[in-house]
């Protein structure tokens, strides 16, 4: 194996990528908030297409599934053809993209559910911090346990907008299991005190989730299915106190399902590569079966690493992609990049969004 084919076309699960390079999900906050994407995105994510693997910024199953204001979603079938802007760009520039569903769980805001309706959450609880929703930050409020009667409703948002992103035009899914969102709270015993069914025990713990994942098949097939996982992260201050046999039950049901995809988060996302309790994540990686994306504050010369050493079989980049729209080509020339400045990162219009030049065409305004 040479480190070089980090740039080399390759193939998994029956779809032909045009590199190993990922894009992971962004979130951009440029959606309306009635959750449409449009020719903003469009525009984004065709200038990035030459990754081989697109995945969107984190997409809401339902309104009150937003983790803040302007985030896109796929509750709705209106936002079909608002994302359907994005695939057809993306594909005319022969790139491939998967959509990442999504709930933001406790993470979100009364103000963001059309029913006025306190978030969700495994269990009640109130978290530390603030979203922005409503137009401003505001503290998170108490959330509320879902009861067993609406986890099918939280199983069947996910498998309703996996077949609107089919509709759509994507090229597959990820749902998004990490961070601290709705379904990696499930799993996690700092988040989850439930003595039911969803609680308890790992197999209980990590029910919603593999539920979920089983329903998403059913709309896509294994091969176009992925999941992200964050084994040892602190998002939002929760994490697991035993984290090793959590997810290794995780990937060995995953397994079970033919899960195409793992969307491995290597740390803390976009704040570290060690966290703890901690464990050696290789382990999941000899375990997965499907095609394992690294992630998590990768550069260039990381990423060769990986590669040259078989650490996983694609490796994903998040903010370099913010400021180089181009950053394959830059990767592969080993080019300087440019360092977006963060007040662009969320919020606003095509002014920090858009504007990054390739190499060779300037700068932005």
């Amino acid at each position: 194996m040479s480190e070089t084919d980090l740039f080399e076309p390759c193939e998994f699960n029956g779809l032909s990528l045009s590199n190993r390079i990922v894009m992971s999900p962004l979130t951009r906050t440029r959606a309306d908030m009635d959750g449409n994407a449009g020719e903003l995105q469009a525009t984004y994510y065709a200038q990035r297409a030459s990754a081989g693997l697109l995945i969107t910024e984190a997409t809401a199953v339902a309104p009150e599934g937003r983790g803040g204001d302007f985030i896109p979603g796929l509750w709705d079938d209106k936002h079909i053809d608002a994302w359907k802007l994005t695939t057809d760009a993306v594909h005319k520039k022969g790139g491939k993209i998967f959509c990442q569903l999504w709930h933001a769980g406790r993470l979100s805001h009364s103000s963001l559910n059309p029913d006025g309706g306190a978030p969700l959450a495994p269990s009640a609880m109130v978290q530390e911090g603030k979203v922005f929703a409503g137009g401003k930050f505001v503290d998170f409020e108490e959330c509320r346990a879902l009861t067993l009667e609406e986890m099918p409703m939280i199983v069947d948002q996910f498998a309703q907008a996996a077949k609107r992103a089919k509709a759509a035009g994507f090229d597959g899914v990820e749902v998004h299991g990490a961070h601290s969102y709705l379904l990696d709270a499930f799993l996690r015993d700092m988040t989850n005190k439930r003595d039911d069914a969803y609680g308890g025990s790992i197999e209980n713990r990590a029910r919603l989730l593999l539920e979920v994942m089983e329903a998403v098949v059913k709309v896509w097939g294994p091969d176009r299915t992925a999941v992200r996982l964050s084994p040892i992260g602190h998002a939002y201050g929760a994490w697991d106190s035993n984290p090793e046999p959590l997810f290794t039950y995780v990937v060995e049901q995953l397994n079970e399902l033919k899960i195409g995809w793992l969307d491995m988060v290597e740390g803390d996302t976009g704040v570290s590569r060690d966290a703890e309790p901690s464990f050696d994540l290789q382990k999941l990686r000899r375990l997965f079966k499907g095609a394992f994306i690294a992630n998590n504050l990768y550069d260039r010369d990381l990423a060769l690493k990986a590669r040259a050493e078989n650490r996983a079989d694609l490796i994903a980049f998040g903010r370099p992609f913010i400021g180089n729209p181009d950053l394959v080509e830059r990767l592969k020339a080993n080019a300087p990049l440019v360092d977006a400045d963060r007040r662009a990162y969320y919020g606003g219009g095509a002014k920090g969004y858009t504007d990054f030049p390739a190499m060779g065409e300037g700068t932005a305004a």
